[in-house]
């Protein structure tokens, strides 16, 4: 399965930056319809529109220790499979904040060939993207 890790480091305490996380005005695009921040148990369904097609990925919160991890898991959406571990962890002068994403697409080789081509890109700069917006919100609350 594809894995994409991306690591960002942010001049703030990690629970602030597990509860922006956790935050919809923080979420590129089109924020999640739910009121609050989401926790454990919870479903939630972000949508979006890539390559020119409406998309909709409903997941649900699996894992919350706050502040150091939470992970969900879609539950409706294009994959075959889509799981999101967010974690945080304590450094000098502030927090590592760890994305793991690991999905399977369907199509078998055709699914594995847009995974290379465009998918791994895609969810590389739209998780990069929410990242730098919450660097730059958690910073500046510092």
């Amino acid at each position: 399965m594809p894995t994409i890790v991306l690591e960002t480091l942010i001049h703030a305490r990690a629970e602030e930056c597990f509860d922006l996380v956790r935050d919809k005005r923080i979420q590129t695009e089109r924020p999640p319809a739910i009121f609050g921040e989401f926790g454990i148990g919870q479903t939630v369904t972000f949508k979006s529109k890539n390559f020119g097609l409406d998309q909709s990925l409903t997941v649900k919160v699996t894992e919350f220790e706050r502040p150091t991890i939470f992970a969900d898991e879609m539950t409706e959406g294009s994959f075959r499979s889509f799981r999101h571990i967010h974690e945080f962890l304590f450094v000098e002068n502030g927090t590592l904040m760890r994305d793991t994403l690991v999905w399977e697409t369907p199509f078998g080789i055709i699914g594995r060939i847009v995974d290379k081509l465009f998918l791994e890109r895609h969810l590389t700069d739209l998780v990069s993207t929410r990242n730098a917006k919450l660097k730059q919100i958690a910073e500046d609350r510092a």
